[in-house]
């Protein structure tokens, strides 16, 4: 069964909507996943923006939201969630703060990538960690992922 990442607020390249974003209420969407590989650990979700200042012109990868050690039975996240799954961490964004931020660009359609991976291991012992830490830790680790794409223009 192939890992599998959806969500009923926006569909594949499809825009995500206001309530999401910073000129919204800035919440989180609803997220659901099904097809997580026999013998996951642990599953990491890092939701960032490679269009970052600009799409005409990226610099840099703005990382939006990463959580990390959540149960592999979790069959998704509800919107706007406040209360992380029983043993699931938030890692640090780009705001130098944990949870979610939404999307916010200052100019152009940005696209916002959501990505899962199942893995076979927790990534115990880690300290408020960036996106750069929680990959480096899931090397050697991973067994299937996958991503849904949103965009957002204001």
């Amino acid at each position: 069964m192939t890992m599998t990442l959806t969500s009923s607020a926006f569909s594949q390249h499809g825009a995500i909507p206001m309530r999401c974003t910073c000129d919204g209420a800035d919440v989180s969407p609803p997220l659901a996943w099904s097809g997580v590989p026999a013998g996951t650990k642990s599953l990491v979700l890092i939701v960032d923006d490679p269009d970052a200042p600009e799409p005409a012109a990226p610099k840099r990868t703005w990382v939006h939201w990463v959580l990390y050690d959540i149960p592999p039975e979790t069959p998704g996240i509800p919107e706007g969630v406040t209360t992380l799954p029983a043993g699931a961490r938030s890692g640090v964004n780009d705001w130098k703060r944990t949870g979610y931020g939404g999307p916010c660009p200052p100019i152009g359609r940005h696209r916002y990538f959501h990505k899962l991976y199942a893995l076979d291991a927790l990534l115990e012992g880690l300290r408020d960690p960036t996106k750069s830490v929680i990959e480096k830790a899931m090397k050697g680790h991973i067994l299937g992922q996958t991503e849904l794409v949103g965009t957002y223009q204001r």
